[in-house]
């Protein structure tokens, strides 16, 4: 009898659970800290309050900003991680992957806002550029905060349909779409005066990166 028993695989989920809790203490954080802020910035898909008042770009590198940025990080790698789980191409338990992940997120960010700069300086459209990321980052966080919960149950729940990551990156998309267009109505005076430039950056900075990211990925996975 002893010979058909199966050895029992435990998933350590105790690395998750540790990383959810540090992301939501840290928004629990963030919202206690900046109340006011933070209940604007929770209507940011249905106001634009939040970026008529926030608008100075020194906020790019204030604490609400930079906290948030690591909950965000966090979020959208567990989305990674998950969706990759779900389509059978990882195991959502795979922390060494969630910190490649995780990585590869946070260089690739960082390394896109420092190209972005230096691309402004050259094309002398500084104040767009600055304007434009503070923008950015908003919405990104954003989505990074509204994914959080999400992720949470998607991870502690097994056979999760491939339609639901699937839904979730279209409300993401959108939710970006929308960015890019109070963007550009919000700047529209300084974007039609450099529209040659602001076309070029679009271009080779929002649109290419993103495309060789996707098409590198499905490589891989391929």
């Amino acid at each position: 009898m002893i010979e058909h028993l199966q050895p029992r695989i435990i998933e350590n989920k105790d690395w998750a659970t540790l990383l959810f809790v540090v992301a939501f203490a840290l928004v629990a954080i963030t919202k206690s800290t900046y109340e006011t802020r933070f209940s604007e910035f929770s209507k940011l898909i249905i106001s634009d309050k939040y970026a008529k008042i926030y608008r100075d770009t020194s906020h790019l590198k204030g604490s609400f900003i930079v906290g948030l940025f690591f909950v965000q990080i966090l979020s959208f790698s567990f989305f990674i991680l998950l969706t990759l789980h779900i389509f059978g191409y990882a195991s959502k338990t795979d922390w060494i992957l969630y910190i490649q992940i995780a990585t590869f997120l946070l260089y690739f960010i960082l390394g896109k806002f420092l190209i972005e700069k230096i691309v402004a300086t050259s094309f002398n459209i500084d104040e767009f550029v600055n304007l434009f990321n503070l923008q950015k980052a908003t919405y990104r966080t954003y989505i990074g905060v509204l994914v959080l919960p999400f992720n949470a149950i998607l991870f502690y729940y097994d056979n999760i349909p491939k339609i639901v990551p699937l839904v979730i990156i279209g409300i993401a998309l959108c939710i970006s779409l929308f960015s890019y267009f109070i963007s550009i109505k919000t700047y529209q005076n300084i974007i039609i005066g450099k529209l040659f430039y602001f076309i070029l950056y679009l271009c080779a900075l929002e649109i290419a990166p993103y495309y060789f990211m996707y098409y590198w990925i499905t490589k891989e996975v391929a």
